[in-house]
């Protein structure tokens, strides 16, 4: 049975009890209270007990330790399943990152819970290096290591905060390793032959699009969500808050990309869809996807791309997504290339892009309009 003993260098009573191989021992119960000390002993007995027994197991384990915290702090331990977790630290996300953002923290989470299955129910302590190693494996089975690392830095970002909620001790994540990445490709600008080939098999809409991404130097759902209201043909200028970096952005209109863009038929709703096919889209596919298949496609009709197969490979979906290629994105490295060519400074560059690299000096470096203004009238007509 458990007993209480005081020691002359500890203010705090001393529980004796016997160990599940049958030794005596000591253990401090960190309270000077002497009825919460014996509840505290008695509960350090009921382990060892069950210990000798074989019926200690973890989930018992747990509810001791918990039990005791209780009791020496008059208070519950911090505590959290794995889905609770992930749905509260998305719902964190949801307010913190962008929306597109998010919805790729979302999908890692998916994955994590597909890995994961009924042990998804448990207390988040579980989620130990050995799962988390075996779910960075399962993804390399069908993702490239890029993407991998990815989900490996938001696992432990998340765990990171989970840590500073009380509810592990250590953010087991940040002990596995990321997968040494393979470059395949590099993203290269489109040459001028290449812009006009893509641009005669085009869309009207689709052709729109591909100026903007040119001229302006958007991402693929930047250009899409656009609005009536993001430009003003009369200023010759396209305000624009940009999804990933949040940054706003006041773009003059590049003459060709003008023409364009007065051709379409007026519209007095700002609100209206500037490519309303491409919002639609885009509205279906928060991951931007569909879109970016829809370019391939045009691509594959400009002679650029090999098609992708639709039927059955027999591989599997846990097999690695190819990548490498040309995309939409690529339309940034052809208009960062032709704006340098043109000797416009590298500050008039990075703000008309919207890079904020080197940090500092975009803290400090102010462009003005018609300094944008002469550096995108720099830029070759195309459409001729």
């Amino acid at each position: 049975m458990a007993s209480l003993r005081r020691l002359s260098n500890s203010p705090f009573w001393i529980a004796c009890f016997t160990l599940p191989d049958g030794r005596r021992t000591n253990r401090s119960t960190g309270t000077r209270d002497k009825r919460q000390a014996q509840r505290i002993a008695a509960r350090y007995e009921d382990a060892a007990r069950e210990a000798r027994r074989g019926r200690f197991t973890e989930a018992r384990a747990r509810k001791a330790i918990a039990d005791i915290f209780t009791l020496a702090n008059k208070d519950t331990l911090a505590s959290s399943t794995i889905e609770d977790f992930i749905q509260s630290w998305l719902k964190r996300k949801e307010i913190e990152a962008g929306t597109s953002t998010h919805a790729r923290y979302a999908a890692i989470m998916d994955d994590l819970r597909e890995f994961l299955g009924a042990r998804i129910k448990l207390d988040i302590a579980h989620l130990t290096v050995k799962e988390i190693t075996q779910f960075r494996e399962a993804l390399a089975r069908r993702l490239t290591p890029g993407s991998v690392n990815i989900s490996m830095k938001v696992v432990r970002s998340a765990l990171a905060q989970a840590r500073r909620e009380g509810l592990v001790d250590t953010n087991e994540a940040e002990r596995v390793s990321f997968l040494k990445t393979r470059r395949v490709f590099e993203r290269r600008p489109f040459t001028l032959p290449e812009l006009k080939r893509i641009l005669s098999v085009a869309s009207d809409e689709w052709k729109g699009m591909i100026l903007v991404g040119l001229y302006c130097g958007l991402r693929l759902s930047d250009v899409a969500t656009l609005r009536r209201g993001n430009v003003d043909l009369a200023q010759r200028e396209l305000v624009v808050t940009t999804r990933k970096t949040g940054r706003r952005q006041v773009l003059p209109l590049a003459v060709p990309l003008l023409r364009h863009l007065e051709s379409i038929p007026a519209s007095e709703n700002a609100t209206e869809p500037l490519f309303p096919k491409a919002y639609a889209t885009r509205g279906r596919s928060q991951c931007g996807s569909m879109l970016s298949s829809q370019f391939h496609g045009i691509l594959v009709a400009a002679g650029l791309a090999q098609p992708r197969p639709h039927t059955n490979t027999g591989k599997g979906r846990d097999t690695r997504r190819e990548a490498g290629g040309l995309s939409f994105h690529c339309l940034r490295h052809t208009v960062t290339s032709l704006l340098k060519n043109a000797s416009v400074s590298d500050a008039v560059a990075r703000d008309i892009i919207g890079h904020n690299s080197p940090a500092v000096s975009a803290s400090y470096t102010h462009i003005d309009m018609d300094a944008k203004r002469r550096a995108v009238d720099k830029l070759p007509d195309i459409l001729k």
